[in-house]
Formats: C-alpha cells, sequence, structure tokens
C-alpha cells in the first residue's frame, strides 16, 4: 500500500510541483487548499501517513494545524513537515513538528526528509 501524504499548501504552483515530486517517489499526496478544508480533513478518519504544511493558509493557519492534530489521539504521533517561506521554525518547534524546512532554499531535502521519517516510522 502507498504511503499518503497530506499536503497543505495555497499556491498552486508549488502545490503541484511538490505534489509531481512526492508522487515520483511512489507516495500518494492528498492536497488541501486552505486551512479550513484541513481541519477537516485531519479530524476525519482518513489514513495519512504524513502532514506537510505551509504555514501561511486562508481560514487557518499551518501553526493552528499542527496543534489541532496534536491534540487528536488519532494523529497526536503523526510527522509533520513545516514547509514554509517565512521563518518560523520555533513556533512550529513549539507546536510540535517533526521538521521546519524553508521554501524555497530547502526544497531539495523535501524528499530525503520525507523518506527519513517514514523509516523511522516502519
Amino acid at each position: 500500500m502507498a504511503l499518503t501524504i497530506l499536503y497543505i499548501e495555497d499556491h498552486k504552483l508549488v502545490a503541484d510541483a511538490v505534489k509531481d515530486t512526492l508522487e515520483a517517489e511512489g507516495w500518494r499526496v492528498v492536497t488541501c487548499v486552505d486551512g479550513a478544508a484541513a481541519l477537516t480533513k485531519i479530524a476525519s478518519g482518513a489514513r495519512y501517513d504524513l502532514l506537510i504544511t505551509d504555514n501561511h493558509l486562508p481560514h487557518v493557519d499551518g501553526l493552528e494545524l499542527v496543534h489541532y492534530a496534536r491534540q487528536l489521539r488519532h494523529r497526536a504521533e503523526l510527522p509533520i513537515i513545516m514547509f514554509s517561506a517565512v521563518d518560523c521554525r520555533a513556533s512550529a518547534e513549539q507546536a510540535g513538528v517533526d521538521v521546519f524546512l524553508r521554501k524555497p532554499e530547502d526544497t531539495p531535502r523535501l524528499v530525503p526528509v520525507v523518506r527519513q521519517l517514514f523509516n523511522r516510522g516502519a
């Protein structure tokens, strides 16, 4: 079964490029363009093996999504990457992300980091 990533990003070009990159690795990617819709997906019983979120999102920001996911029993251990153009590393780590990556400079690190998180959970 392919590993499933929930990816929350409101910038279409970035979302499409990252989704294509992750799917090329054989992973299934479910995208979401705003924080409010992401809350619903996170609360659902759908299986996600990883959450990748931007911080600046319409309606609900990435930090709030991370806080919310960490409060849910079925998402508390879900690996989370914050992939943001804004340096909010300290706030993201305090919220509970496993890894903070900056756009665009850390883009080449995304696939290796995802692979590392998946291997950690195996």
